[in-house]
């Protein structure tokens, strides 16, 4: 963790959590979540999307800034889903020094903690509830409200989600979150802004456009000091794989993969 008690919602996962690479991984009820009510443009780029999610190794640099924008640490580290589980996610930099081997085992297994058992934003999202916000000659824009049910992470009134699909491609462009209001927690801190975005990008014309980025910020207070920061990551250098999870016949769910 980096800045202090950002902890618990979508901006500490994002904006203070640069160790961690963007999640890809499965929702039990990921079916249920795409039913016949969800709208059909928004269910197909869905399930084109988290099908081909973990077919793409690749390379993310993560940078954590302060509030005053000074870099707390850079990362890059390699993603290869075809790699047994405990080796899929490996650092290449911390601070543009190469890891040393405890550092690397550290990072696996803090990676591999969170990745157990924290729920992913696309687990989140009440798809059936969707509706259209805005529309253009090529692409449609829903606002997808949020769970309410065993929802810790993201107090459905609190954020605006939108995920944007293009209309051609059926194909994932962009997901936001947006901060509606004030949010307090644990009575000393307050979240008083926050955003993100999530970016998806062609990498081969024959594929879905996988993620290629994520921009995040933040800003509260910890019994009236002021804290905040920013995170960007940036997946470069993608290869198709096939994952390793195929040879046990592990299902990915559709929503797992959609994450923060």
């Amino acid at each position: 963790m980096r800045f202090f008690v950002l902890a618990g919602t979508l901006f500490v996962t994002a904006c203070l959590r640069g160790e961690e690479p963007i999640n890809d991984a499965a929702l039990s009820t990921a079916q249920d979540s795409l039913s016949s009510q969800t709208p059909p443009l928004l269910a197909e780029a869905i399930k084109k999307s988290s099908l081909d999610s973990e077919r793409w190794a690749y390379t993310q640099t993560t940078v954590n800034k302060d509030r005053a924008g000074q870099a707390k640490e850079e990362l890059v580290v390699r993603f290869d889903p075809s790699l047994p589980f405990a080796e899929q996610w490996t650092p290449l930099k911390i601070n543009g020094l190469e890891p040393t081997a405890r550092q690397i085992k550290q990072r696996r297994a803090e990676y591999e903690k969170r990745r157990q058992t924290r729920r992913a934003l696309g687990e989140l999202l009440n798809l059936t509830q969707a509706t259209i916000a805005t529309e253009t000659a090529t692409t449609i824009t829903y606002e997808v409200p949020l769970i309410k049910d065993d929802n810790q992470r993201l107090p459905p009134e609190k954020f605006r989600v939108t995920v944007e699909v293009n209309k051609a491609q059926q194909s994932l462009t962009h997901v936001g979150v947006r901060l509606r209001a004030a949010l307090r927690m644990m009575l000393v801190f307050k979240l008083k802004s926050g955003e993100a975005d999530l970016d998806f990008a062609t990498v081969d014309p024959a594929f879905v456009p996988p993620i290629t980025g994520l921009r995040a910020e933040g800003a509260g207070s910890v019994l009236f000091v002021k804290v905040g920061g920013n995170y960007t990551a940036t997946r470069t250098d993608f290869k198709r794989v096939t994952p390793y999870r195929e040879r046990f016949k592990v299902k990915l769910g559709e929503m797992k993969f959609l994450d923060y």
